[in-house]
């Protein structure tokens, strides 16, 4: 994802209000942008870090900047729009990046499905292959230096995503959870089960119902972010190959 024109550099003050964010421009001003992310951005927060925020020119818009990219406790740069990881996924798969989801005739998005009144973020669809639900997750929790966790909030939304997957594999579908990881320099992801533990417990049935989990770094930077390569997923919870 080409970033046109690219990001304006600044130095992070603070988060609040959920949606609101302060920043400090390379000219000294203090701005008020928006923080497209509702999660509790743990170790993201820091002070006076480094950050990069888009300008829109929509008059009709309340806050004319949005966080984009901010500098983490570890040092390293971490992507916290959320609204973001679909693109990148959707790019991806596009440009016949990820292998396993390949050789598909259709891409929808934002396709309304399951018994609980949800919308899937990909629909892969295809005369031979049949479909393929993905359930895009942004990953931004960084809890060691390249081990990063998801979620870093409890998320009702996030374990209801998974019982409808875990529906679609039973009605004879493909499903994949896909979590986008917005940290550069990640090298293994797992789940925060100390934070949210009944999404851990429900990540587990859905494995076990042959829901597939892959995980993909992003690289970011202030020009273009894009996914970069698969990394350790999950190891804990995938089921163990079945012995001859």
């Amino acid at each position: 994802m080409k970033l046109s024109p690219s990001l304006y550099s600044g130095r992070f003050q603070g988060r609040y209000k959920r949606f609101f964010s302060d920043v400090i421009n390379t000219d000294g001003e203090l701005l008020t942008i928006h923080c497209p992310n509702t999660g509790s951005m743990k170790n993201c927060l820091i002070e006076n870090s480094e950050c990069w925020y888009s300008l829109s020119d929509n008059p009709k818009r309340k806050l004319a900047g949005t966080l984009e990219i901010i500098t983490n406790k570890y040092g390293n740069l971490a992507g916290i729009n959320a609204n973001k990881a679909n693109y990148l996924v959707r790019e991806a798969i596009e440009a016949n990046v990820i292998s396993e989801l390949n050789g598909y005739e259709e891409l929808k998005t934002e396709v309304k499905y399951g018994a609980e009144n949800s919308r899937i973020d990909l629909l892969l669809e295809d005369s031979i292959k049949g479909r393929c639900y993905i359930e895009v997750k942004s990953v931004t929790l960084e809890v060691s230096k390249g081990l990063v966790m998801f979620p870093d909030a409890v998320t009702s939304r996030g374990t209801k995503h998974l019982r409808e997957l875990i529906n679609v594999v039973r009605q004879g579908h493909r499903a994949m959870l896909f979590f986008c990881v917005q940290v550069n320099g990640a090298k293994k992801m797992e789940v925060a089960e100390n934070i949210d533990p009944q999404y851990a417990q429900t990540l587990t049935e859905a494995i076990n119902a042959g829901v597939e989990v892959i995980a993909w770094r992003a690289k970011l930077s202030n020009m273009e972010i894009i996914l970069d390569r698969a990394i350790p997923c999950l190891q804990d919870l995938l089921v163990p190959e079945p012995e001859d």
